[in-house]
Protein backbone atom coordinates (compact mmCIF):
# COMPACT_ATOMS: atom_id res chain seq x y z
CA UNK A 1 0.00 0.00 0.00
CA UNK A 2 2.90 2.27 -0.41
CA UNK A 3 2.45 3.17 -3.70
CA UNK A 4 -1.14 4.55 -2.75
CA UNK A 5 -0.34 7.85 -1.64
CA UNK A 6 1.73 8.85 -4.96
CA UNK A 7 -0.85 8.21 -7.27
CA UNK A 8 -3.80 9.76 -5.70
CA UNK A 9 -1.36 12.96 -5.77
CA UNK A 10 -0.60 12.21 -9.42
CA UNK A 11 -4.01 11.48 -10.07
CA UNK A 12 -5.32 14.62 -8.30
CA UNK A 13 -2.64 17.01 -10.49
CA UNK A 14 -4.36 15.51 -13.37
CA UNK A 15 -7.78 15.97 -12.16
CA UNK A 16 -6.80 19.74 -11.61
CA UNK A 17 -5.27 20.06 -14.95
CA UNK A 18 -8.22 18.77 -16.90
CA UNK A 19 -10.67 20.89 -14.55
CA UNK A 20 -8.89 23.89 -15.71
CA UNK A 21 -8.56 23.08 -19.27
CA UNK A 22 -12.18 22.64 -19.49
CA UNK A 23 -12.83 25.74 -17.44
CA UNK A 24 -11.02 27.91 -20.02
CA UNK A 25 -12.72 26.26 -22.51
CA UNK A 26 -16.50 27.02 -20.67
CA UNK A 27 -17.57 24.05 -19.60
CA UNK A 28 -17.71 22.57 -15.98
CA UNK A 29 -14.50 22.84 -14.13
CA UNK A 30 -16.32 19.66 -11.56
CA UNK A 31 -17.06 17.61 -14.86
CA UNK A 32 -13.52 17.86 -16.29
CA UNK A 33 -11.82 17.36 -13.34
CA UNK A 34 -13.25 13.88 -12.43
CA UNK A 35 -12.64 12.83 -15.77
CA UNK A 36 -8.85 13.90 -15.63
CA UNK A 37 -9.18 11.83 -12.27
CA UNK A 38 -10.46 9.14 -12.67
CA UNK A 39 -9.13 8.46 -16.40
CA UNK A 40 -5.90 10.35 -15.96
CA UNK A 41 -3.93 10.31 -19.74
CA UNK A 42 -6.89 10.00 -21.97
CA UNK A 43 -9.47 12.23 -20.09
CA UNK A 44 -6.79 15.10 -19.92
CA UNK A 45 -6.19 14.76 -23.82
CA UNK A 46 -10.24 14.93 -24.10
CA UNK A 47 -10.49 17.88 -22.22
CA UNK A 48 -7.83 19.55 -24.45
CA UNK A 49 -9.47 18.38 -27.27
CA UNK A 50 -12.91 19.37 -26.29
CA UNK A 51 -14.77 22.24 -27.96
CA UNK A 52 -14.85 25.60 -26.68
CA UNK A 53 -18.29 26.38 -25.74
CA UNK A 54 -18.32 30.20 -26.16
CA UNK A 55 -17.21 29.41 -30.01
CA UNK A 56 -20.65 27.74 -30.49
CA UNK A 57 -23.26 29.44 -32.81
CA UNK A 58 -26.45 30.12 -30.98
CA UNK A 59 -30.29 30.93 -31.73
CA UNK A 60 -33.09 32.10 -29.98
CA UNK A 61 -36.23 30.04 -28.91
CA UNK A 62 -39.29 31.12 -30.37
CA UNK A 63 -41.20 30.98 -27.89
CA UNK A 64 -39.47 32.33 -24.61
CA UNK A 65 -36.72 34.28 -26.54
CA UNK A 66 -34.27 32.68 -24.17
CA UNK A 67 -30.53 32.30 -26.22
CA UNK A 68 -29.52 28.82 -26.58
CA UNK A 69 -26.98 26.67 -28.26
CA UNK A 70 -27.36 26.11 -32.02
CA UNK A 71 -26.77 22.41 -31.19
CA UNK A 72 -29.63 22.20 -27.90
CA UNK A 73 -33.11 20.09 -29.51
CA UNK A 74 -35.10 21.46 -26.41
CA UNK A 75 -34.62 25.08 -25.18
CA UNK A 76 -33.27 25.01 -21.30
CA UNK A 77 -35.89 27.28 -20.29
CA UNK A 78 -39.49 26.42 -21.37
CA UNK A 79 -38.76 23.44 -22.61
CA UNK A 80 -39.92 23.46 -26.32
CA UNK A 81 -38.63 21.45 -28.76
CA UNK A 82 -36.45 23.13 -31.22
CA UNK A 83 -36.08 22.98 -35.22
CA UNK A 84 -33.15 23.64 -36.62
CA UNK A 85 -33.16 27.43 -37.77
CA UNK A 86 -32.60 29.17 -40.93
CA UNK A 87 -29.89 31.64 -39.30
CA UNK A 88 -27.88 31.34 -36.13
CA UNK A 89 -26.78 34.10 -34.03
CA UNK A 90 -23.28 34.64 -33.78
CA UNK A 91 -20.92 33.33 -30.76
CA UNK A 92 -20.43 34.81 -27.36
CA UNK A 93 -16.68 34.87 -28.48
CA UNK A 94 -17.53 36.34 -31.93
CA UNK A 95 -19.66 39.29 -29.96
CA UNK A 96 -16.78 39.90 -27.46
CA UNK A 97 -14.61 40.55 -29.81
CA UNK A 98 -12.36 37.57 -29.21
CA UNK A 99 -11.43 34.52 -30.96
Amino acid sequence: MDGVGPLVVILFFFGLAGGVVGRIKGSSFFTWFLISFCVPFIGLLTAVLYRFDNQELRRQCPYCRRVVKLHDAVCMSCGTELEFPDAAIASEAAMSGRS
